[in-house]
């Protein structure tokens, strides 16, 4: 499943820096999360990066993308082929 970033963010901008994907842009008052492009960091790291930064604890898991293991797996892979 695709993380989510709540209205408690406060646009800090410790999170996109961190998305090894590049699914975290900047709102006009929050960030977001891209959930075609977010992985949580499944291929690349063992925890998502952005959860483990962000100072006020505002970075869920999507309850509209519901995906597991193996298919955050599959999306890292096609995101890696389409960067090359």
């Amino acid at each position: 499943m695709a993380l989510l970033i709540t209205d408690e963010c406060i646009n800090c901008d410790l999170c996109a820096p961190v998305c090894p994907s590049h699914a975290i842009v900047e709102g006009e008052e929050i960030y977001s999360i891209k959930p075609p492009l977010c992985t949580e960091c499944v291929g690349f790291e063992q925890k998502p990066r952005c959860v483990e930064v962000c100072p006020v604890n505002c970075i869920i898991k999507n309850p509209d993308c519901l995906e597991d293991r193996k298919t955050l797996l599959a999306k890292h892979y096609k995101i890696q082929s389409s960067s090359c």
